[in-house]
């Protein structure tokens, strides 16, 4: 329990922030697999699935939630499945 005012509102900041950075994290694990799932079916709509995925780590990179070579690293994983499809 913090002692001072700018503790008890740092402690409310967090909280909320971590609220907000679980929802993106999960919906970019949810992107990821989704992009998975479409690969093994092999639709046609991979790439903008994609896009979509792409957007989302972009989006966290720019946000500090994730490193860059981290989306970069999921990004070519992905990419390298797609190309095997063809």
């Amino acid at each position: 329990m913090p002692n001072k005012k700018s503790a008890e509102k740092e402690l409310r900041k967090n909280v909320k922030r971590n609220v907000a950075n679980h929802k993106t994290m999960k919906k970019i694990k949810d992107l990821v697999k989704i992009n998975l799932k479409t690969i093994k079916t092999g639709d046609k709509k991979v790439k903008d699935e994609f896009s979509k995925t792409v957007k989302a780590l972009d989006k966290a990179v720019k946000t500090g939630l994730m490193k860059k070579n981290t989306a970069a690293r999921k990004k070519s994983r992905i990419m390298k499945k797609i190309n095997t499809l063809k």
